[in-house]
């Protein structure tokens, strides 16, 4: 989506407070022993009460409000009944539609007790997303994000998922541009036009290159795991890019 008036920009920062007071709440509430599904009907009472609705139900039937990813689970996780354990990194992931209009954001967040090297990734995690945002100017090329964000994980020994990217969003949950990476891409020669609507989503890990499918036997169509189960975080943001930068809607 490309925006074009005031109003537009004003009904999306609205859907973009709502998935943020979604996530936040989630997060807020989340304690060990809690099930995901019971986190995940947090994060569906706050876009009901909101007048909301799930984006990834309404656009893909998603057996859930939200995505709630737990430690080798980097992705599109399915509330279930799955316990949350001290210790465990957890993903909520919330994006939600509002008058025809779309926004989606993420958080990884660790559950204490902490481990300093799981503190330094999520910090790290946070720290990647604002590099790439950083970048985003009308005019612009789209690959210059993936090439900031880019040079901070290399420089702290990290690794990114490479076959997990940002994208456009606004009238739909996915729209053009499409594969967006998080990593340079020279290939890639779209500019960023004025009002443009999309994510960025790096994903952080401590060894992990690439997202795979759930094993066949666990009969799950959704979930997305990192290939070498190391620790991985996402942090993600919808934005509008200006003449100026980029106005952060999550």
């Amino acid at each position: 989506m490309t925006i074009t008036n005031e109003d537009e920009l004003a009904q999306l920062k609205d859907v973009g407070r709502i998935v943020s007071l979604a996530m936040q709440t989630m997060a807020d509430a989340m304690e060990p022993g809690m099930t995901t599904a019971e986190l995940d009907a947090i994060g569906a009472s706050i876009l009901e009460q909101e007048g909301a609705r799930s984006a990834p139900a309404l656009t893909y039937g998603f057996p859930g409000a939200t995505c709630i990813s737990i430690n080798e689970v980097i992705a599109h996780g399915v509330p279930g009944s799955q316990k949350i354990r001290a210790g465990d990194l957890v993903n909520i992931d919330v994006s939600a539609e509002k008058n025809g209009y779309f926004a989606d954001t993420g958080s990884s967040y660790a559950v204490p007790p902490v481990a300093r090297e799981i503190a330094r990734l999520c910090n790290d995690g946070r720290r990647a997303l604002m590099q790439g945002i950083k970048t985003v100017k009308a005019g612009s090329r789209l690959n210059a994000i993936g090439a900031s964000v880019e040079k901070f994980p290399h420089r702290k020994g990290y690794t990114l998922i490479k076959n997990l990217s940002s994208h456009g969003v606004g009238s739909a949950l996915h729209e053009e541009p499409t594969e967006i990476a998080t990593w340079k891409n020279p290939a890639d020669f779209r500019r960023i036009e004025k009002g443009m609507v999309f994510t960025i989503e790096p994903f952080l890990s401590l060894g992990s290159e690439w997202a795979l499918d759930a094993p066949a036997k666990d009969n799950d169509q959704w979930s997305l795991y990192s290939d070498q189960a190391t620790p991985t975080v996402q942090y993600e943001h919808t934005l509008v890019a200006t003449d100026r930068g980029a106005i952060i809607l999550t």
